[in-house]
């Protein structure tokens, strides 16, 4: 039986640990979190979301999570090992050195959410490193007997996924190769010259922006960067790169342009600050299966954190695919059902 307990969210909110056992990086016991919002007015749902946050960074976009309630959607969103509500004393935020280790939380997860009413049909959705890892895990699944339409995924939505390194080219190549090397030897030595703030003063309340979050979880300036887990990195945007089968239609949404500064500017609110949109688009048809691709003008690098009226297109957006998804679902099992009328007259 699951336990759930209030979360630091508030009325509303409520998470479950599970539980990893030994960590295969030697961190001691690991464990990961499952945060779900269950308001008192809560109408019986029909459909789940989980969500799956990004590098430095964890739940909190309570926005979001209304947002999916109203749509009809009981949302779910993981806090994987090491990070934000899982990130357990003496350990490394954030690190791994294979991202296919979450897998663990990510099975568990899923399977949690089935057997809650709402799971028969889930939704998938993502942002930034999230929407690395979820699109490996995915292939992985899509590749077992059933597949993942046979365990209830529907689709997935993935916010400005980390598809490749930004940079000059010899990062993607040079780089990585010394990466590779480094990261198997020296794998919890932080790489040198990170750690900028500007997209992170941005984001927080008490400096320009207006989202209140945990800056113990989410500190503006990053946590460090580790040669072992960016190693793991590159070698899943090497498998993206040679091509995925998710299985699943995929709903991607980027900012229009990027904007890369070592000072914060109003620039900074409008553009992606961190991730190179040219590479999401270019290595978006990797995936496999149908893929819509949309920039919104104005938005920041988590397009669900931009400023309203990004925002509030980024979310259109969403309900738009997601009205499509719906009809594309009908269209299927009508056709079945007709195709099976026809097998049983003939």
């Amino acid at each position: 039986m699951t336990t759930w307990v209030p979360d630091v969210l508030g009325d509303g909110y409520e998470q479950t640990t599970i539980r990893l056992g030994e960590d295969p990086d030697g961190e001691g016991q690991v464990e990961a979190t499952l945060v779900r919002y269950q308001p008192a007015d809560a109408p019986s749902f029909d459909r789940a979301v989980i969500y799956v946050h990004g590098f430095t960074d964890y739940f909190f976009q309570q926005h979001l999570a209304e947002h999916f309630a109203a749509k009809g959607y009981a949302f779910y969103a993981l806090d994987l090992r090491k990070c934000g509500r899982s990130l357990c004393e003496g350990q490394t935020p954030h690190f791994v050195t294979d991202l296919a280790f979450y897998d663990d939380e990510l099975n568990e997860a899923l399977s949690l959410v089935r057997r809650e009413p709402s799971g028969k049909s889930v939704l998938l959705l993502a942002h930034s490193t999230g929407g690395l890892i979820l699109p490996l895990w995915l292939d992985r699944l899509n590749r077992q007997d059933g597949g993942t339409t046979g365990l209830g995924i529907d689709g997935v939505i993935l916010n400005s996924p980390w598809f490749d390194l930004q940079g000059p080219a010899a990062v993607r190549s040079v780089g990585t190769t010394a990466i590779g090397v480094i990261g198997k030897v020296k794998a919890k030595t932080a790489l040198p010259g990170m750690g900028l703030d500007t997209y992170g003063l941005s984001l927080a309340a008490s400096e320009h922006g207006e989202w209140d979050y945990n800056l113990d979880w989410k500190p503006l300036s990053g946590f460090p960067i580790t040669f072992g887990w960016i190693r793991a990195i590159r070698h899943g945007h090497a498998k993206l790169h040679r091509g995925l089968d998710i299985g699943i239609p995929s709903l991607i949404l980027r900012s229009k342009v990027t904007h890369f500064s070592r000072k914060y500017s109003s620039e900074i609110d409008a553009a992606d600050a961190v991730l190179d949109v040219r590479q999401i688009a270019r290595w978006a048809g990797c995936l496999g299966d149908r893929t819509t691709i949309v920039p919104i003008e104005g938005a920041r690098h988590d397009v669900f954190l931009s400023q309203d009226v990004p925002r509030a297109r980024a979310l259109g957006e969403v309900d738009e695919w997601l009205e499509w998804l719906h009809r594309s679902e009908h269209i299927e099992r009508d056709s079945g059902r007709n195709h099976n009328e026809l097998g049983t007259i003939s």
